[in-house]
């Protein structure tokens, strides 16, 4: 499999893209006005505690305060590290309104949430995360053989019993330390014991809610979090930003290094490899599948609901085959477009209908199979009887809907607008009350051009029974800004 890396840099945005065997799998957006947050430290306080949600508000400096739950906010022992044998105590044990809080962003605000925050910190290098408030040595549980996890939490520990006792900390080794030699792994060490002496000087002088630090830029991010060994070429189509990324590389990942090119063509990078094209397909709630079949994608606050259809596809066998055939390749259509969406939270999908179990037990191994590639973590539950998957994608940043897209205007994001029947009918209803409410001559109706032509046509006749009926005349006229389901009705 041939895994590249593009990465567009402009003044407004930066976006990143992984394509796999020339389709995308995965986009990143980050806008100058609108930057991401997760990773980020900030010195906050603490504006109203929950006590029925077990959780608090914290001021740091955003549009809206963040959330911490009782769960995330670390109880500390007598040398101030973490206590994990301590039990989560209740919230009004553990913080105060108007007490300083040093918390970490964990998931971006998303829709009119607020950012999510813990007080467990940790600061990130190539292979190592590293967390000040505890001893805890860890390994990605994407790391599966047992000899390279020992193997590198033994490194690790050694690595960490020479800088004693001048620093203390817990690490945790990232999945792409996998087969790295000690000399890389120890690398990282020593830079991150400076960035946090950095970070933990600025916080011991602050005073008010304010950042105290921000993760890398995205293009940067790319380097440390989506490079893997098996990552062919990363392309950046910025000279300025290629510098930067390839003296972060020479410093801390000189593996790559020479896997970083500046792409220099006047065709934009990503209307060379068509990426433009899927990203305005995964904004669509149509995807079509190569045998006809195809799905349906919805996306609300609550969850996330996909319908897979079979649409023109006939098997060559009997019915049974085509569901069968069009549940396997929507299973491997789904895993794609949820990390291309991004979507996250809860999932429901609605396979068709499928009567043998082993069918069912397929479909839902190669959904498995094909999200085991995904960078979030996901639980899966079985096929129901009625063709039903839950699942749950962890959400830590917003949706590629959420960061393109904003609430149609006119149908207030539901997806549909009332017929300009039923709203005729809304005028009419409208005039009796007012009829009965002001003593004036005629009423003028302003309202679209298409409710305007229905009235003066098809609803001709129950005009004219209306103004029979309320002894008064209607005059109409067309505003050709309202929406369909605009009117007002005006008193003359």
């Amino acid at each position: 499999m041939s895994e590249e890396i593009l990465v567009n840099v402009a003044p407004t945005e930066t976006r990143a893209a992984l394509v796999e065997n020339g389709m995308l799998q995965e986009v990143y957006i980050e806008r100058t006005q609108r930057k991401g947050f997760v990773g980020n430290i900030y010195f906050g306080k603490v504006v109203r505690v929950l006590p029925g949600m077990q959780a608090a508000f914290v001021e740091i400096g955003l549009e809206r305060a963040g959330f911490i739950h009782a769960a995330d906010i670390a109880p500390l022992d007598e040398d101030g590290m973490e206590d994990r044998k301590a039990e989560v105590a209740d919230i009004r044990l553990l913080v105060r309104e108007g007490q300083s809080l040093v918390v970490q962003v964990t998931k971006d605000p998303i829709g009119t949430k607020g950012a999510r925050l813990t007080t467990h910190l940790s600061v990130s290098a190539r292979y190592l995360v590293y967390m000040p408030y505890t001893r805890h040595i860890g390994i990605s549980t994407r790391i599966e053989d047992e000899q390279e996890r020992e193997r590198l939490k033994l490194l690790v520990q050694q690595a960490v019993t020479d800088y004693q006792p001048e620093y203390s900390g817990g690490f945790i080794v990232r999945t792409v330390a996998e087969g790295v030699s000690e000399d890389e792994l120890r690398a990282d060490i020593p830079f991150l014991f400076k960035l946090w002496a950095d970070l933990d000087a600025a916080i011991g002088k602050a005073d008010k809610p304010m950042v105290i630090h921000e993760d890398l830029p995205l293009f940067m991010r790319t380097l440390r979090d989506l490079v893997k060994p098996h990552i062919e070429k990363v392309r950046i189509d910025s000279r300025e930003a290629y510098g930067k990324m390839s003296g972060f590389a020479q410093l801390y990942a000189p593996e790559i290094h020479d896997r970083i090119e500046h792409y220099p063509g006047e065709r934009p990078l990503f209307d060379l490899y068509g990426v433009e094209d899927e990203i305005q397909k995964a904004l669509e709630i149509k995807v079509q599948l190569k045998s006809g079949g195809y799905l349906i994608i919805e996306q609300t606050e609550a969850m996330s609901t996909i319908d897979v259809n079979t649409g023109a596809f006939v098997g060559h066998r009997n019915l049974e085959e085509t569901i069968f055939k069009t549940n396997l390749e929507a299973a491997t259509a789904i895993a794609r477009q949820l990390r291309l969406r991004n979507l996250g939270g809860m999932i429901i999908i609605d396979f068709i209908d499928m009567r043998d179990p082993e069918h069912r037990r397929q479909v839902l191994r190669t959904l498995e199979k094909m999200m085991e590639r995904d960078h979030a973590k996901t639980s899966i539950t079985g096929v129901s009887e009625l063709g039903l998957v839950e699942m749950t994608r962890k959400r830590t940043r917003e949706s590629l809907w959420q960061v393109m897209c904003e609430p149609c205007p006119v149908c207030g994001g539901r997806g549909t607008l009332k017929s300009s029947e039923t709203v005729c009918y809304e005028v009419f209803r409208e005039i009796l009350r007012e009829a009965r409410t002001y003593d004036n001559e005629k009423f003028l109706v302003l309202a679209s051009q298409t409710v305007i032509d229905r009235l003066l046509d098809e609803e001709s006749a129950n005009v004219a029974d209306l103004e029979e009926f309320i002894g008064r005349t209607v005059q109409f006229q067309v505003e050709s800004i309202y929406s369909q389901e605009q009117y007002d009705i005006i008193p003359v």
